[in-house]
């Protein structure tokens, strides 16, 4: 107690844990908080025992006979003082050695000598990292470029990255418009997939890019993570590092040779793979589908819905009527498989006066349809059923059998007009 006073430094060894510390020998046993032990929290002050330490003086109690040391403070001064001659120094751009004391979720804290640094994650790497833990760890030495600096609020910007020349510099070259390149699918997005070209090159493959024929809800659909895919270069800025890529212009489009491999006339066969109000999508191949359209069904029936005629699955044969490869359309005909009976049968088969038997199938509010044989509809017109008829339900319903007259045949229109009226 006579040798030291408050504020000198001692060295000394830990040699035993107490409450609430430990015992230090600096040629007597004195107290060593364990708040004092370091400037971060401790966890066992007993890990420190047998370690030689330098310590400061905080208090000496001459009654009690107690000295109780600081190592904290020490230290504290001395990140102080390194601290100030590093706000003295640091200059922008230059390359600083600094440890690891904290990673967080948006980075890690860089201690240069006196003061941390923020290493932002985004100044990392060049490449893609979900979390700073991929690239650092706690009390790792690393070397940083300090980007920013703002000795008033005492605030550093860091960077990783910066010390390696930048991808994107050569990226025009490396990868040029219409280039075939193979990447990593590393993020997926609902409007599209992010691929790694190399470390701190990605492309975008917009949805609307990944398929010729599939009309694609969501990019899982066709790429998962980690998956290699094969893609063309649409587009590139380096300025704004971003990449346009393609994977359905690595394959040819099918759309293309639908022209040669469909020409108008060609008969082919195909399954019914969807259903409309207005026809049916029938499968040619592969991505490829043909609309049959309800007026291209029958020359004779009248359709409303294609369930009248067919069923999801159903396997049909049908005409090549039109092919529109720019808007991506094949028009089919089932009707044209045969010829037009208007014109080769059905006028020289029926003639105004003649009497026929048929079913009514439908009413509507001018009349009712008679089918007078299969797939051959007459109209029986309101105006025929009867003197001042003002609903066809009152004479005539679905299913019943009548015997007609033929008043008029228009082939050019394609109607049959039917009488029910007796002559005089």
């Amino acid at each position: 107690m006579q040798a030291y006073k408050v504020g000198d430094v001692v060295k000394g060894k830990a040699v035993r844990k107490i409450k609430g510390g430990l015992l230090v020998d600096i040629g007597v046993h004195v107290f060593l908080p364990a708040s004092q032990i370091d400037v971060r929290r401790v966890g066992d002050p007993g890990d420190w025992i047998g370690r030689e330490m330098e310590c400061k003086i905080i208090k000496i109690d001459e009654e009690r006979r107690n000295i109780v040391l600081s190592r904290r403070k020490m230290l504290e001064e001395e990140r102080d003082k390194m601290k100030k001659d590093l706000l003295g120094t640091i200059q922008k751009g230059e390359v600083r050695r600094g440890v690891v004391k904290n990673i967080t979720e948006f980075g890690a804290f860089i201690d240069l000598g006196g003061i941390d640094g923020l290493l932002h994650i985004t100044d990392m790497s060049w490449g893609r990292i979900q979390h700073p833990s991929e690239l650092v760890k706690v009390d790792q030495t690393v070397e940083v470029k300090v980007l920013d600096y703002d000795l008033a609020r005492e605030r550093i910007s860091l960077g990783m990255k910066q010390l390696q020349s930048n991808p994107w510099s050569n990226a025009p070259t490396k990868f040029p418009i219409g280039s075939r390149v193979k990447g990593e699918v590393v993020n997926i997005m609902p409007y599209g997939a992010f691929v790694k070209l190399e470390p701190g090159v990605e492309g975008l493959v917009h949805i609307s890019e990944m398929s010729w024929t599939r009309s694609i809800q969501h990019p899982n659909e066709v790429v998962q993570l980690g998956q290699q895919v094969e893609v063309v270069v649409l587009d590139i800025n380096a300025d704004k590092q971003e990449i346009s890529l393609g994977m359905k212009q690595a394959e040819a489009n099918p759309w293309t040779q639908v022209e040669e491999k469909y020409p108008v006339g060609t008969k082919v066969k195909g399954k019914v793979r969807n259903m409309t109000t207005y026809g049916a999508f029938v499968e040619l191949e592969e991505g490829i589908d043909g609309l049959l359209h309800v007026s291209d069904m029958s020359w004779t029936k009248k359709i409303t819905h294609p369930s009248a005629m067919l069923k999801k699955g159903d396997e049909v044969e049908a005409i090549v009527l039109t092919v529109d490869k720019e808007r991506k359309r094949v028009a089919l005909g089932m009707k044209q498989l045969s010829e037009d009976p208007w014109v080769t049968d059905i006028p020289s088969r029926f003639k105004p006066g003649d009497v026929v038997n048929g079913e009514v199938t439908k009413l509507t509010s001018f009349g009712a349809f008679v089918e007078i044989e299969r797939d051959l509809e007459g109209l029986l017109h309101i105006s025929e059923m009867g003197d001042k008829v003002e609903k066809p339900e009152a004479v005539v319903n679905p299913g019943q059998k009548l015997e007609l007259k033929i008043i008029n045949v228009d082939a050019n229109e394609r109607k049959i007009g039917l009488s029910m009226k007796k002559p005089g």
